[in-house]
C-alpha cells in the first residue's frame, strides 16, 4: 500500500496514476499529522511526500519519519513536477529497495552457509577421530557412525541448498 502525503488538489489524480502504475492501493493524507496517525495504524510500503510539507511542516516531518517503519520514503515537489515524473520516481524507489533487500538476503545466507559448513566440517572431523579410537564400545562407535552419516547428510543438504540459491539469484 502506498501513502500519498499532499494538501495538493491534484491528490486523487495523483493517487490515481500511482494506482495505475504499481497497482497498489493509495491511501491521502493530506497533512504530515494525518499521516503520522495512518502509519501508526498501517504500514505502508512506500510513502510519498510532497516536498511542500517537508519545507513548511519541519516538526511534523521529523515525527512523521520517526513512524515509517520500512516504508520507502519518497519526496516529491507536486507543484513543479508532472504525475509521470511522480510515478517514475516512486517505480525507481521501489526497485532499488527491492535490489538492496534481494543482496541483503544473499549476504546474510552466504555468511550463514559459510558459518554452518565450518561448523559441520568441525562435526565430521571430530566423529571421524573418535569412530578411529580403537578402544570404544561396538554401541558407542556405532552412535558416533551414525552421527557422522547424519552430519553427512546435512552437509548435502546445505550444499544442495547453495546451488539452488546461486541458480536462484541468477534467474
Amino acid at each position: 500500500m502506498i501513502l500519498l502525503v499532499t494538501p495538493s488538489d491534484r491528490a486523487g489524480d495523483c493517487a490515481a496514476a500511482l494506482r495505475n502504475a504499481a497497482g497498489e492501493e493509495v491511501a491521502i493524507a493530506e497533512s504530515l499529522a494525518r499521516a503520522t496517525a495512518l502509519l501508526r495504524a498501517q504500514s505502508y510500503a512506500v510513502v510519498v511526500l510532497d516536498l511542500y510539507l517537508v519545507e513548511t511542516e519541519p516538526d511534523a516531518f521529523g515525527t512523521m519519519i520517526e513512524h515509517l517503519g520500512m516504508a520507502i520514503p519518497v519526496q516529491v515537489n507536486l507543484a513543479t513536477s508532472g504525475m509521470q515524473r511522480m510515478v517514475r520516481e516512486v517505480l525507481s524507489a521501489v526497485r532499488r529497495r527491492q535490489c538492496e533487500e534481494a543482496a541483503a538476503r544473499r549476504s546474510a545466507i552466504g555468511k550463514l552457509q559459510s558459518e554452518l559448513n565450518g561448523m559441520v566440517t568441525a562435526l565430521l572431523l571430530s566423529t571421524e577421530l573418535a569412530i578411529e579410537a580403537s578402544d570404544l564400545p561396538p554401541a558407542t562407535a556405532e552412535k558416533l557412525q551414525s552421527i557422522h552419516d547424519l552430519v553427512n547428510n546435512l552437509r548435502m543438504q546445505l550444499e544442495t541448498a547453495k546451488m539452488d540459491s546461486l541458480h536462484v539469484s541468477r534467474a
